[in-house]
Formats: structure tokens, C-alpha cells, sequence
């Protein structure tokens, strides 16, 4: 049936499967401070090429990049600016290929959280084999770090319809692939809370869209370095 075609049972239904509930932001932020924010990086490195089976050396020097320079030159800048504690999500095939990049994260105090295995477009994978690969990718995560991760950001930045189900099932605290609110909130299924927090994300808050080029499409940045 065309979307036209469907009933209130059918509309309705999808729209209730994942929602925002009851917002999570605090009267007062800590120390009187006016406001909070949370810095995040997602470390994909050359798994944005292997994600679609590429074989792009030149795209795979830009994923190592991230690692030879990229990383560490965050890590510099956030001690330089008070030792700020972030989180870096890590897909679990990045994390291998960077073992010591992971370990260096939190010997500094920072957080790696689940970020699929491969990068991965999470919502294109069958169910069975999403709840594997997200599986795969704590137990790596963990092996590497000697910390369980607590956190995710679905490497399509998107939920399909068991990847809840797998957060809870890993006794995830949080998710941040979601776009409800400006500010975290409580993730609710089915009408249900979950106790899941959500810490939103909103693509003009990511770097990606203003800097990502491929020469052999339209895709070309739309900020100047400066």
C-alpha cells in the first residue's frame, strides 16, 4: 500500500515505535554554569571507505589521516584547554586497526563508546546479524580499552526497528543518534519509557557537513578553512 492508502493503526504505529519523552535537562547545571554542552568526535578513519566495500587508497589515506593526525591533535588541544573529558565513538574495526589511539583516549580520562562494527548503515543490515555486529563491537571495544562501553551512536545516525532492543540489551546508559530535542530527553518505545537517555545530534553540529569533498560528485564543502 502507498502511504496514502495507510490506515491510523499503520501511520500512527510507526510514528509511536521510537519517541522523545520527558526531557532530561536539569534545572540548574552544575556550578551555576549557564549552560552545558558535550563534545563528541566519531573516529570512523578508513571505514567509511570499507563500509562500501571501496578499495580507495586515496580515500583510505584520508581515514588514516584522521589517526596520524586528526586524533591527536584533539587530544593536544583539549589538554591545552583545561583537559576537557570527551567521547570519541569508535566503530569496532577502527578501534582494531588504532588499538593504541583507543588506549591513549582513556588513559586521559575520555569516554569510546559503540559506534557499529564496519560503520556500517546500521538500518540496511537484518536484524539478526545488526544485534552480532553491535555485540562484536562491545566485546572489541572492551577487550581494547579494558572499559565496557555505556554509550552508542548508530553509525547511520538512525535507529532501524531492533537497534533499541540491542541498546537495552547491552545495559546501554545512553544513545546519540537521535534529533527530538535540543536537549537530552528520555527515549520512550512503544508509549513505554526506557530509561535510555537520548543526547541529540543535529548534523549542523557536525563537522562532516561543512568539510566532506569527493572530486566525482556534488558533494563539496561550503566553508572556507578559515
Amino acid at each position: 500500500m502507498e502511504p496514502w492508502e495507510w490506515d491510523e493503526t499503520e501511520w500512527r504505529g510507526r510514528v509511536q515505535k521510537v519517541r522523545a519523552g520527558r526531557s532530561l535537562k536539569p534545572a540548574v547545571w552544575p556550578n551555576g554554569a549557564r549552560s552545558a554542552v558535550a563534545l563528541s568526535f566519531d573516529s570512523d578513519h578508513e571505514t567509511n571507505e570499507l563500509r562500501d566495500g571501496g578499495n580507495s587508497i586515496g580515500r583510505m589515506s584520508q581515514g588514516q589521516y584522521g589517526n596520524r593526525v586528526g586524533v591527536p591533535r584533539i587530544l593536544r588541544t583539549l589538554q591545552n584547554f583545561g583537559d576537557i573529558k570527551v567521547t570519541f565513538f569508535v566503530p569496532g574495526v577502527a578501534a582494531l586497526l588504532y588499538p593504541d589511539e583507543q588506549k591513549r583516549a582513556v588513559d586521559l580520562g575520555h569516554e569510546v563508546g559503540l559506534h557499529g562494527w564496519i560503520h556500517e548503515v546500521n538500518t540496511r543490515v537484518p536484524p539478526d546479524k545488526e544485534r552480532e555486529l553491535h555485540l562484536r563491537a562491545a566485546d572489541t571495544l572492551e577487550k581494547i580499552t579494558g572499559v565496557r562501553p555505556v554509550g552508542m551512536r548508530t553509525p547511520s545516525w538512525d535507529f532501524s526497528d531492533v537497534t533499541l532492543k540491542v541498546e537495552r540489551e547491552l545495559n546501554l546508559i545512553y544513545d546519540s543518534s537521535l534529533m527530538a530535542d535540543d536537549d537530552p530527553y528520555e527515549i520512550v518505545e512503544q508509549g513505554e519509557p526506557t530509561g535510555v537517555v537520548e543526547l541529540p545530534v543535529e548534523w549542523i553540529r557536525d563537522d562532516a557537513v561543512y568539510y566532506n569533498m569527493n572530486r566525482f560528485s556534488a558533494l563539496r564543502p561550503y566553508m572556507p578553512p578559515t
